[in-house]
């Protein structure tokens, strides 16, 4: 199993790639790290996925069967009247349409379940670059003939991705904001364990202390009484 989940994994130079554009546009560069002072809070603890994301790539995965099926009837009951350019076009992006589709919904599954930047970055991008303007070209162009079932379903298909886009961002945010935390908080770890070994010695040094003072302060009884007795004299 786990050589296949590697399989299924994006190369990793396009994660690194998707990691640092995910830096560069997601990361809020005015927050401040927060404090997490119960285990319980830890950002390691902290679940950062969005629930109306799953929710909505749930119904987009039953709805997307329904849309192919709807799309490919429409446009063999009006091939014959499309011009030829038009039917070129339009059984390109149905094919382009699909195969992103399953790209995207997979990244969106992985990404945010599993909570990978990357992933989730990968489909944000297809979602926002690809699919939907392919979508609005299906919807806002009069010239291949859209008939009222096609219009409903690129309408339902369009609130889907506008949905996932936003619903996406806002969980990239947080997923990019929690990995910055990590990380300062890993520092500051580092720092207390390079800080640590001289804390014995210090200790040593303040247990002691009370002795040393102690016995200076024996040490100077007699010079009191020597300076007393010189004043009384």
């Amino acid at each position: 199993p786990r050589r296949s989940q590697s399989d299924m994994a994006l190369p990793e130079p396009v994660r690194r790639r998707l990691s640092n554009f995910s830096r560069t546009v997601f990361s809020d560069s005015n927050r401040t790290v927060p404090e997490y002072p119960d285990a319980g809070c830890s950002p390691d603890n902290e679940i950062v996925s969005s629930l109306p994301l799953q929710m909505s790539l749930y119904f987009n995965l039953y709805f997307f069967p329904f849309w192919w099926v709807s799309s490919v009837v429409m446009l063999q009951l009006k091939y014959s009247v499309l011009p030829d350019y038009y039917k070129f076009i339009l059984v390109t992006i149905i094919i382009l349409a699909s195969l992103i589709e399953a790209i995207r919904l997979y990244l969106g599954y992985i990404g945010n379940l599993q909570e990978k930047v990357p992933e989730l970055a990968g489909f944000w991008l297809l979602s926002l670059l690809l699919q939907f303007p392919l979508i609005l070209f299906l919807l806002f162009n009069e010239g291949l003939k859209i008939q009222p079932l096609e219009r409903a379903v690129h309408i339902i298909f369009a609130f889907f991705l506008t949905f996932q886009v936003i619903a996406a961002f806002l969980a990239l945010k947080r997923m990019v904001n929690q990995l910055a935390t990590r990380f300062h908080l890993h520092e500051f770890d580092q720092l207390d364990r390079h800080s640590a070994p001289d804390y014995p010695a210090w200790e040593k040094k303040r247990v002691q202390a009370p002795w040393v003072a102690g016995s200076h302060l024996e040490a100077a009884r007699p010079t009191t009484i020597g300076w007393g007795s010189a004043l009384k004299a």
